[in-house]
């Protein structure tokens, strides 16, 4: 559909007029540059090795019989993993759906703009990153107000750092809307199952319910 259906008149003509819009060149482009690989994986790998650490300063904690249990490192090599998949799959399916890009990107590599592969990098970066976060403050003794309201708050934070990188491709003519919202789908499949692995295999919820 976003290649050769009945919404891609609708999506072109939306990604047009966002395009000539008001949001000044130089904060789109800026945005737009946050879903480089250059840029989005040092702040995960930053975000990584504190996850880690954390994790591991945490195994002590854990009574003898549980600990053995806890795969501390799980989380976050599962981050950087999820975050290496994400070209695997963008590629490809860029290449089968060969869905031309705007027009300010005719005469390109390639034909194939859908999915966004920055919209992806950003999403999946930026969102296993806030993760991450969440995880390592819900192993904090805080007060459990501010542990409610912080998981919010970081979630909040990603998704308008991935409108913004969204806006900004859009804005400088880089892919049309639903390459990015392509992108951020796809994202959600992979963070979902990042999750999935986490919760079955890390063993951190099982530590965390004998805690209670």
């Amino acid at each position: 559909m976003a290649g050769h259906g009945p919404l891609r008149a609708l999506d072109e003509r939306l990604g047009r007029a966002l395009a000539t819009g008001h949001l000044p060149a130089g904060p789109a482009e800026f945005c737009a540059d946050l879903g480089n690989t250059a840029v989005a994986l040092p702040v995960l790998c930053v975000v990584m090795v504190w996850a880690g650490w954390q994790g591991w300063r945490d195994r002590s904690k854990e009574a003898p019989n549980e600990g053995a249990r806890v795969r501390w490192w799980l989380p976050p090599l599962a981050a950087g993993l999820t975050l290496a998949v994400v070209p695997a799959l963008v590629v490809p399916l860029k290449l089968w759906l060969a869905r031309p890009g705007p027009p300010e990107m005719a005469g390109g590599a390639h034909d194939g703009f859908y999915p966004s592969g920055h919209g992806a990098t950003a999403a999946v970066a930026y969102g296993v990153a806030a993760l991450l976060v969440i995880r390592g403050v819900r192993r904090r003794r805080a007060a459990r107000p501010a542990r409610r309201l912080f998981a919010p708050a970081v979630v909040a934070v990603v998704a308008l750092l991935d409108v913004a990188v969204g806006l900004g491709l859009v804005r400088r003519g880089y892919h049309w809307p639903l390459d990015v919202l392509g992108s951020w789908c796809l994202a959600a499949v992979l963070l979902a199952v990042w999750c999935a692995v986490c919760d079955r295999w890390s063993g951190a919820g099982a530590g965390r319910a004998q805690r209670r």
